[in-house]
């Protein structure tokens, strides 16, 4: 999704989705980008093409949670404002049906929200 980044891509993707997202992800990368994958909700059968991979210098690296320090680390980023998920929509609780069809259409980018 380079148009959030005017075309330029992105240094870093934590990746948690598996199959369905990760060529999307990879090729998010700037050049000499990192990709961090912690899961595999989707499935664990994701292919990447070596040339692609050694020709943008990209990293791959797996990460399995981590420390509570580390969580409580994170956290701090998150609540001073650092660290801002990408919302895809917000939806009323009244339409959480849609807000689920939108999900398995695979359709946005980002969290789907539902208002309580």
């Amino acid at each position: 999704m380079r148009e959030l980044t005017n075309g330029r891509g992105v240094d870093v993707v934590v990746e948690h989705v598996g199959t369905a997202t990760w060529d999307r992800s990879l090729k998010c990368l700037v050049r000499s980008g990192r990709l961090v994958t912690c899961g595999a909700t989707t499935g664990h059968d994701a292919r990447i093409d070596l040339r692609f991979l050694f020709g943008r210098q990209l990293s791959l690296l797996g990460s399995y949670m981590g420390r509570k320090a580390e969580l409580l680390r994170a956290a701090q980023f998150f609540f001073a404002g650092e660290l801002r998920p990408v919302v895809d929509r917000t939806y009323p609780l009244a339409e959480a049906a849609e807000a689920h069809r939108r999900l398995e259409s695979r359709e946005g980018f980002g969290k789907v929200v539902l208002e309580v």
